[in-house]
């Protein structure tokens, strides 16, 4: 039986590790390569297509539904694992409407990656975890007040917390309190993560 080549694309390495360790315990799957975003993903499907793609839903550059779109039209036979942290139903539809195969939340375990994976090696899909995600939830993005927002432009830019007082004439405190809401709201916990949720959520327009 052929050996199942797949790509990972994730822009977090520690989620990229994880991955290849689940797969290298997998009979019959081999790692052809690693991507941290959707561009470098269809660099490496343009020198040799995968069977399988597994790839995170937020990546920087190009996400993984746009990602997706693009794998379908110019690999239709190439199948797509989306892996998201968000349990946000709303996901799905789009997911389906981009042509993905399967989805499943990060905090599933790895018998559940296998159980995709050999699901969606017969061509059916993998959507049965859908009961965990939430019918309606509020997107992170939604929750951050337009200072917050204008914060966060100014950190991605390399601003620090003082720099950041003296353009928006606020005390130092001030800017460093609400960087931890930040933080706390979105649910990251480095200026890297930052910019990526900064990019997928058009707060830099």
């Amino acid at each position: 039986m052929n050996e199942l080549l797949v790509y990972i694309a994730d822009d977090h390495a520690i989620v990229v590790d994880g991955l290849m360790e689940i797969l290298k315990s997998a009979a019959g799957i081999r790692v052809l390569g690693t991507a941290a975003n959707g561009e470098e993903l269809l660099r490496l499907m343009s020198n040799r297509r995968a069977d399988l793609v597994i790839m995170d839903i937020n990546m920087p550059k190009m996400n993984g539904i746009q990602c997706t779109e693009r794998i379908k039209k110019d690999y239709p036979a190439t199948k797509v694992i989306i892996l998201t942290m968000y349990p946000e139903r709303s996901y799905i539809s789009q997911l389906i409407k981009a042509g993905a195969d399967g989805c499943l939340l990060k905090s599933r375990g790895s018998l559940d990656l296998i159980e995709a994976i050999e699901r969606i090696k017969t061509s059916r899909s993998y959507f049965d975890r859908i009961q965990d995600f939430a019918e309606k939830e509020e997107h992170p993005a939604v929750n951050l007040s337009d200072r917050e927002i204008e914060i966060i432009r100014l950190m991605v830019l390399g601003l620090t917390s003082a720099d950041i007082a003296e353009r928006l004439f606020l005390s130092e405190h001030t800017v460093k309190t609400h960087k931890k809401n930040i933080y706390r709201k979105i649910k990251i916990n480095s200026a890297a993560e930052l910019t990526t949720f900064a990019m997928n959520n058009q707060l830099l327009n």
